[in-house]
């Protein structure tokens, strides 16, 4: 009844979202539409039994930079926005899904159709166009989902949108942790499976802590695949980094409905 309950919950929340897009984001202003769009991430969170810790938030970057980071499952979305809601890169068929397309649509997501080769200058050059605006955007750049344990080679044709606007990436971590301290790969999406079994999988896993770690900006350079290397390496080793480590790491930062605190009773 409890697990009913807390998908029930989740399903309420989504279309709370509908309302809140469809009602307040008219009138709202861009940094308002930012903060609606945060919270309710946040809450999106909390309801599927998880909290998010920030590391390094110091080195974030607040405009014209193209974030990039490990793909893990459908969460991830909401682990970002519940940091700092940014707009996203994602395969066409996302936007058919229900309620979560509508949402992804109008939260202004760049939706990419893979198996057309020429769909790629298009969205490179939107990209590079929002950038120069002071955008941020975010991408995925192993161009699917992992269960978190490793990284898949990081694509160079994504970051070409970088070097032709000229601005830096942010290359970000994302590492999901359960009760006891040890990674978990009850979050991942992968493989087969289906959006409802990635969901009755996450959960069925308890408490689950999504750590995100914020490695220091890359300079865009004129080399994309250069440039992709450098920051699947600074995703890798911020992987490791993580990997093992307290479940509170010194200096990071909690964020939860209502608290946004500094931690610093564990050893880094």
């Amino acid at each position: 009844m409890r697990f009913a309950l807390r998908k029930l919950r989740l399903a309420i929340h989504l279309l709370y979202g509908m309302w809140v897009v469809a009602t307040r984001f008219p009138r709202a202003s861009a940094a308002e539409r930012a903060e609606l769009n945060r919270v309710w991430s946040l809450e999106m969170l909390r309801l599927s039994g998880m909290r998010l810790v920030v590391h390094n938030d110091e080195a974030r970057l607040d405009s014209g930079v193209l974030v990039v980071g490990n793909h893990v499952s459908w969460i991830d979305i909401y682990v970002i926005n519940a940091w700092r809601p940014t707009p996203f890169v994602s395969k066409a068929e996302i936007r058919k899904w229900p309620v979560v397309g509508w949402l992804a649509h109008q939260l202004d997501t760049v939706f990419v159709q893979r198996e057309k080769r020429s769909d790629a200058k298009r969205i490179m050059h939107e990209l590079a166009n929002r950038l120069l605006a002071g955008e941020m955007m975010c991408v995925f750049p192993e161009s699917t989902t992992t269960d978190g344990q490793s990284l898949l080679p990081f694509h160079a044709n994504m970051f070409q949108a970088a070097v032709s606007a000229s601005c830096p990436v942010q290359p970000i971590c994302l590492m999901y942790e359960d009760a006891h301290g040890r990674q978990s790969t009850a979050p991942a999406y992968i493989g087969d499976m289906s959006l409802n079994d990635s969901l009755d999988a996450l959960l069925r896993a308890g408490e689950i802590t999504a750590h995100l770690y914020v490695c220091d900006p890359l300079a865009p350079g004129a080399d994309r695949r250069l440039l992709a290397s450098e920051a699947q390496a600074s995703v890798d080793a911020a992987l490791q980094r993580m990997r093992g480590a307290p479940v509170v790491v010194s200096g990071a930062l909690i964020v939860e409905p209502g608290v946004t605190s500094s931690s610093s009773n564990s050893p880094a």
